[in-house]
């Protein structure tokens, strides 16, 4: 039988697991394996920023509810888990969610001191992916929507190169990339927390789903109870190019874990959030909540 495959998130918490024994002693056979953090910015061949139109969601579309590769437990934001869910691509996890830190940066010297100087201005998101909703989210705050303009640039280490090098006069990061932005001498202008929720193919074995989800909340306490233990994890989840321009020790705990259940009415308020605002082409044709959602 096939190992159960956790794919990484670029946090804490499945390191944490991995390293004091917790998902082996809820009798879990698995891997750690797959999720992406080389991926250099892409250019065209005159020098500009190519428009990348394919992201968390697509990923999903292809992967069938596998993130790309195989993967039997991955994340993304809660709008794309939500609306794959919605869309029967795979089944969201609905008794606990993540909460990230997140941010719009731009360079510490850059004139854009507050979140209204962004109107008008490209900043660098994923496409349909946490930083693509989390934007938007946060700066409908402070500008109408016509002022808000969006460049899909592609995952987030790409997107931090953009921001180091100073290619756009913004950046949406989030997690681990807004944690190492803060040490690359950028500046936080808007905050972007957000939710990340939990997703597994169909045919994935509700129970091994919940041993994943019980060794991650022992991960979680231990996490809180002495974060300065694992931090040196996050060095291994670096890009080499950023490695030894960071000290993971500084870091905070960056995406936390919350044990309370992603509810009906939540799911509700997020697919009407999506598709008032035409993120995608059309909402789902019909959703059921119990479906879409692992919630019992």
């Amino acid at each position: 039988m096939a190992k159960f495959t956790i794919q990484p998130h670029g946090r804490l918490q499945e390191m944490v697991a991995h390293e004091l024994g917790f998902f082996a002693a809820e009798g879990l056979d698995y891997e750690i394996a797959g999720g992406n953090i080389g991926q250099t910015k892409l250019i065209d061949a005159s020098g500009q920023l190519i428009d990348l139109r394919s992201g968390a969601y697509q990923s999903y579309e292809r992967g069938k509810g596998n993130k790309g590769e195989k993967s039997d437990i991955s994340c993304a934001c809660h709008w794309t888990v939500n609306n794959a869910a919605a869309n029967k691509i795979g089944t969201m996890y609905g008794k606990a969610y993540v909460v990230t830190p997140g941010g719009i940066m731009v360079p510490d010297d850059s004139p854009i001191r507050t979140p209204e100087d962004l109107a008008g201005k490209e900043i660098a998101v994923g496409y349909q992916s946490g930083s693509h909703y989390a934007t938007i989210q946060a700066l409908e705050a402070f500008l109408k929507p016509d002022d808000i303009k969006l460049k899909f640039v592609g995952t987030p280490w790409q997107r931090v190169d953009v921001a180091v090098d100073q290619d756009l006069p913004g950046a949406s990061l989030w997690g681990l990339t807004y944690l190492a932005g803060e040490q690359l001498g950028l500046r936080k202008v808007a905050d972007c927390t957000f939710m990340i929720t939990f997703m597994f193919p169909h045919g994935v074995s509700i129970d091994d789903v919940e041993k994943y989800m019980r060794a991650l909340k022992k991960a979680q306490m231990e996490l809180d109870l002495r974060p300065e233990l694992y931090k040196h994890h996050y060095s291994d989840m670096i890009p080499e190019r950023y490695r030894d321009r960071v000290d993971v020790r500084r870091f905070s705990v960056g995406e936390r874990v919350v044990f309370l259940p992603y509810t009906e009415e939540i799911f509700k308020r997020t697919q009407t959030w999506i598709h008032e605002r035409g993120i995608f082409d059309h909402p789902p044709e019909q959703v059921d909540y119990h479906l879409a959602v692992a919630a019992g």
